[in-house]
């Protein structure tokens, strides 16, 4: 009827309802790739500090043992690295040691007189950025440095280049995985050493695929052909033993398995001494 009122309809709120939700579902998904892009930023940037922690080198190096010398390697000549020599008479078979990533090759002068004792030279090999040595590290600088060695003592009077051993410990694994890959070896010797550091970052958490140095020592493992020998401690909380065991496994032998964790290992020499005698490598 003409001028009659319509009844009130009520008005639907499900669009309104629809949109709020919408905003809050779009807020909540920005913040989400926000913090996973923090995250994932985080650690692309950060990893290398974590993975080469780079302690202080003291302020006078120990003095070198008679017959020591001290090298500098590369194509700059930064990287620095110290050729311990046996008393015995050349040429010495030598075993190149590339150490953990929390040590410097001052740490080590001492232990490795035990090689030097039995008629071995020795050469600590410094990492870039480590200690007294210039440049950054990464697995690009530190496989160069190690290539840097080995090329030093293939050329260097009293070696016997037939007779190269890289024996890596931690990090050094690495190292000496990445030497063994570019030059011919006598043999690879591996302490605490990781399957990768993808496999590594996996176990924190973090995504293999944001790793920039991988270090991806099980492939090496698999794709070499000489004498090796993999030690590695039971009690391992850093690098768990199952690292050492795949490593074994992926070389045909039996991991050497020490009473300890992954800083507290006693040092295997007698392990390596057998290892090498049985090689001919002494």
């Amino acid at each position: 009827m003409p001028g009659a009122r319509r009844p009130d309809v009520p008005r639907p709120h499900g669009d309104r309802g629809l949109k709020g939700r919408v905003r809050v579902s779009t807020t909540t998904l920005l913040i989400v790739v926000a913090v996973a892009a923090l995250y994932l930023g985080g650690v692309w940037g950060l990893q290398r500090s974590v993975l080469y922690p780079r302690p202080p080198a003291p302020e006078v190096p120990e003095p070198l043992p008679p017959g020591g010398k001290l090298v500098w390697l590369g194509a700059d000549r930064s990287t620095e690295a110290w050729l311990l020599r046996p008393s015995s008479p050349p040429p010495h078979p030598v075993v190149v040691f590339t150490h953990g990533n929390g040590e410097l090759i001052d740490h080590w002068l001492r232990p490795f007189r035990a090689l030097t004792d039995a008629g071995l030279a020795v050469l600590l090999l410094e990492y870039p950025g480590y200690g007294r040595s210039g440049g950054s590290p990464s697995q690009e600088s530190i496989t160069a440095a190690a290539v840097a060695a080995y090329d030093f003592l293939a050329a260097e009077p009293g070696i016997d280049a037939g007779r190269i051993v890289a024996y890596g410990r931690s990090l050094g694994g690495g190292a000496a995985c990445a030497l063994a890959l570019q030059r011919k070896l006598a043999a690879l010797i591996l302490e605490s050493t990781f399957t990768s550091v993808r496999d590594m970052a996996s176990r924190l958490g973090a995504p293999g695929s944001l790793v920039r140095d991988p270090f991806d020592n099980l492939a090496a493992v698999r794709a070499l052909d000489l004498p090796m020998l993999v030690i590695h401690g039971e009690r391992d909380g850093i690098v768990p033993v199952s690292h050492g065991e795949a490593l074994a496994e992926a070389a045909g032998v039996e991991l050497v398995r020490l009473p300890c964790g992954h800083n507290d290992c006693p040092r295997p020499w007698r392990a390596i001494l057998a290892f090498l005698d049985a090689n001919g490598l002494r």
